[in-house]
């Protein structure tokens, strides 16, 4: 049996499409700061004693950094393109 290479093709529904204009206007490097102050942040926590807030806080920072790259593969790729980036 011979694998299909034809991607399907989908259109994004009016939230998903809305949501990715509005997050495309962010900087990049937002992301990366965010994450850079969560880990600051739990840092303080942390030192500070409040032990269970720094581990709170710092499981922010993966979410915080996978945003930032979905973020950068919608503006480099976008979520329309005619043409796939990934064959």
């Amino acid at each position: 049996m011979r694998p299909n290479t034809e991607v399907e093709r989908h259109s994004e529904g009016k939230i998903a499409k809305s949501i990715e204009q509005q997050t495309a206007k962010l900087p990049s490097d937002l992301f990366l700061w965010a994450g850079i102050g969560a880990i600051g942040a739990s840092l303080f926590l942390e030192m500070s004693g409040n032990t269970e807030k720094a581990h709170w806080v710092g499981q922010w920072v993966a979410p915080i950094l996978l945003l930032g790259v979905y973020n950068k593969i919608v503006k480099v790729a976008g979520s329309e393109s005619t043409t796939s980036s990934f064959s």
